[in-house]
């Protein structure tokens, strides 16, 4: 991982783990190699010979060599006769719907990772709510640092009591990077590090998404 960890959306997240994936990165590999192939016979999108292209049996998953048929919500990219277009084949596969990213891509753009839109704002646990008034006609400094002093001991509490507290991007930050750490051998060995690690990249981008969807905030 690099860059600013601090800046990283949600989906980016997401993106760290599914690209560590070796699943995804032996599909990718095979996927991008028939891809180039085509490319070499039939020119690059968006000037390619599509007509030919698309009568190439190449041109369509699953992957040589995949068994079962990809199980994906959404539409799939297909000709007349059904067949699926192998970029959508491969996309589906993963949990998104856009061309493939080469495993090698570092933080990506947004546009890039918009496959899946966040979930809704989850439901408050009146337990966890907190109302807090402010008299606009005094000053405020002193008014927030008391709504501060309060929520972070309401917090405390909450926690003694047993209740979940949801998770962010910001409070999940260095937990995700400690497991990134693990992936990639930057950090000691510690068994159950890296079995929560090797969970969040055992499924697709959308399976990984649904390990966060209460991590949606920056």
């Amino acid at each position: 991982m690099s860059g600013d960890s601090a800046r990283l959306t949600r989906d980016q997240w997401a993106w760290e783990f599914l690209r560590r994936n070796p699943g995804y990165r032996a599909d990718y590999a095979r996927f991008i190699a028939i891809w180039r192939a085509l490319e070499a016979d039939y020119g690059a999108p968006p000037n390619r010979d599509f007509a030919k292209w698309k009568r190439d049996p190449r041109a369509y998953g699953p992957l040589p060599g995949e068994g079962a048929p990809v199980q994906a919500t959404g539409e799939l990219c297909t000709v007349d006769d059904e067949r699926v277009l192998l970029e959508c084949w491969m996309s589906a596969k993963w949990g998104f719907y856009k061309f493939p990213l080469d495993p090698a891509c570092e933080t990506p753009a947004p546009d890039q990772l918009s496959w899946r839109p966040p979930p809704a704002e989850p439901r408050i646990d009146a337990a966890a709510r907190v109302d807090i008034a402010f008299d606009l006609s005094l000053p405020l400094p002193p008014q927030l640092e008391a709504a501060k002093f309060r929520l972070v001991g309401r917090a405390a509490e909450l926690r003694r009591q047993g209740h979940a507290v949801p998770r962010t991007v910001a409070n999940q930050r260095a937990h995700w990077t400690a497991l990134l750490h693990q992936l990639d051998g930057l950090d000691s060995p510690e068994p159950a590090l890296m079995e929560e690690a090797r969970a969040m990249t055992a499924g697709g981008y959308r399976d990984i998404l649904r390990l966060a969807d209460d991590a949606d905030k920056n």
